[in-house]
């Protein structure tokens, strides 16, 4: 097996939940900013011309960030990041996805037609005055979301899931470049501390 990978926040989810896993899989740098992603080779492993990319021992091709960690719960499942039970897998699942639609694609789209409209805009279509309301809904989840986090160590309670990762990985991301999170929002501060905490926020 084989993790296509590059900078950016994607990418930096799977690589925190292997490094949380404990397990080794090679990797190839891919190196988005040159668009090699866009490049003919490239094309060739991942039609789409995204990272990460995660090719089977099989051959077979696996992207989107939360499929492949499902993937990879699947072949590794302790740790668990998604769950033991139907209940578990349920509760974290229904998080990732709120997450991942309510914040994480929000702040994307506002960085891709803002900060980073110049390395998007010859690869897809950008819309220049959406950034700033985007990049305001992901904010007004994330004050949904301080609320449903109080009293709570992680999202899921007391676990540790798939659903911290991606919330952790594109805060701090974004936090970089545009978006930085609003102190006033308590219980994401805590968390996102927490998370950054552990070794697995530092892996490179």
């Amino acid at each position: 097996m084989k993790l296509y990978q590059s900078v950016g926040p994607n990418p930096l989810v799977v690589k925190m939940f292997i490094a949380e896993k404990g397990i080794d899989v090679p990797r190839e740098e891919v190196d988005i900013r040159a668009g090699v992603n866009r490049e003919a080779d490239f094309l060739k492993i991942n039609p789409r011309g995204q990272s990460p990319a995660l090719v089977t021992d099989g051959g077979q091709l696996i992207s989107e960030i939360t499929t492949i960690c499902e993937y990879l719960e699947e072949l590794h499942p302790s740790p668990a990041l998604i769950g033991t039970t139907p209940e578990e897998r349920a509760e974290t699942r229904m998080w990732v996805r709120r997450i991942d639609l309510g914040i994480c694609e929000p702040m994307a789209n506002g960085f891709r037609y803002g900060e980073g409209i110049k390395m998007f805009e010859p690869r897809m279509r950008v819309i220049p005055q959406a950034s700033d309301d985007l990049k305001a809904c992901a904010q007004d989840v994330l004050g949904w979301l301080d609320g449903e986090m109080a009293g709570k160590t992680w999202v899921c309670g007391e676990r540790f899931t798939l659903a911290d990762i991606l919330l952790f990985t594109f805060l701090e991301f974004f936090s970089k470049v545009g978006q930085p999170i609003s102190t006033e929002l308590k219980n994401i501060v805590t968390h996102h501390a927490r998370a950054k905490a552990r070794p697995s926020a530092s892996v490179e």
